[in-house]
């Protein structure tokens, strides 16, 4: 064999190596444990391989997993020139510059939840009116970012921000044309209100196979959406929740964070919830991450393995850190 031959092949298993490889039998364990606990689909995809898939095809809702495409759109929006995640919203909203606390708040706050806004959660009815103007003229609760407050509220904010710097386009509009198109997907269920306004909370139903996308642009760094740049501001989370930031749950207080169940966390009202060194998993990568929706609805990321999970859950108990340990045969 020739010596650049036996060079190559060298070099293909050390990058195989490096990224590792989950076995088709610990997909299977997991595949099983998420069909006993109320699974309804299922999909792992590492390096662009199918693994594993079991009804990848049938759209089911997401819930919050919602939240992170309109967090791509800020993103994006940010990248277009449209608007700064660090400017305050009062520069868009003047009618906040009769509240000291809402006059600091800023565009990145509202998209992590650290606004200190009320979260307002009847927002989420089918028709409660205006979303955007109940939204803006609901209280502020605390300092912005000194608490993590998941809720609607905060995504209407910004809904409306996004739409005056858009100058007559429509959120949806941009979110298709600039977002959801590049990633093979199109309109989606947006549940408007009344007056017009979509639900940027949940709302949408995404097949595994779509949802994965989402999951798979993380593989490349943005790409074809955003730059790395800017999906890096994903992971950094805030001072208000470590793990959380603009639409994805991360891993990184891993492997000595405090692994304990986020839905059961949410339930309490925030005043009572603590986020302090949370993970998802002990056991996982520290760059896991997560899109999470409500009854165990999940897409798993892990880049250092090029791992793109999907499962749809039906409100049944589910464990994300004995998921993932079984995925990855720990």
């Amino acid at each position: 064999m020739k010596p650049w031959a036996l060079l190559s092949i060298l070099l293909l298993a050390l990058v195989h190596d490096l990224a590792g490889e989950v076995s088709v039998a610990t997909v299977r364990s997991a595949a099983a444990y998420s069909a006993s606990h109320g699974g309804k689909s299922f999909l792992a995809l590492q390096g662009g391989r199918t693994l594993f898939e079991q009804s990848v095809r049938e759209p089911r809702k997401i819930y919050s997993g919602t939240k992170a495409f309109w967090n791509l759109a800020g993103l994006a929006a940010a990248e277009d020139g449209l608007l700064n995640l660090d400017e305050h919203v009062v520069d868009t909203i003047p009618s906040w510059r009769n509240d000291p606390r809402k006059a600091k708040i800023t565009i990145r706050q509202l998209l992590d939840f650290s606004a200190g806004l009320e979260p307002i959660f009847s927002l989420h009815n089918d028709n409660p009116g205006d979303r955007d103007r109940i939204a803006i003229g609901g209280s502020i609760v605390a300092s912005p970012g000194s608490a993590f407050i998941y809720g609607p509220s905060s995504l209407q904010v910004f809904d409306r921000v996004l739409k005056e710097k858009l100058h007559g386009e429509s959120t949806t509009r941009y979110l298709e044309r600039r977002v959801l198109r590049r990633l093979g997907l199109g309109a989606q269920r947006y549940l408007k209100d009344s007056a017009g306004n979509p639900l940027l909370a949940a709302g949408w139903k995404l097949s595994a196979r779509q949802w994965a996308k989402i999951g798979e642009l993380v593989l490349r760094d943005g790409s074809p959406v955003i730059s790395s740049n800017s999906l890096a501001q994903c992971w950094r989370g805030s001072s208000a929740n470590r793990a959380f930031s603009l639409g994805w749950w991360n891993n990184r207080s891993a492997p000595a964070g405090r692994e304990f169940d986020f839905e059961d966390m949410l339930v309490p009202k925030w005043p009572r919830q603590n986020w302090s060194g949370a993970c998802i998993c002990r056991d996982a990568p520290s760059d896991l991450v997560a899109c999470i929706g409500s009854g165990y609805q999940r897409l798993y990321v892990i880049p250092s393995l090029q791992l793109v999970v999907v499962r749809h859950g039906s409100f049944k108990r589910f464990s994300d850190g004995q998921f993932l340990r079984l995925l990855l045969g720990k």
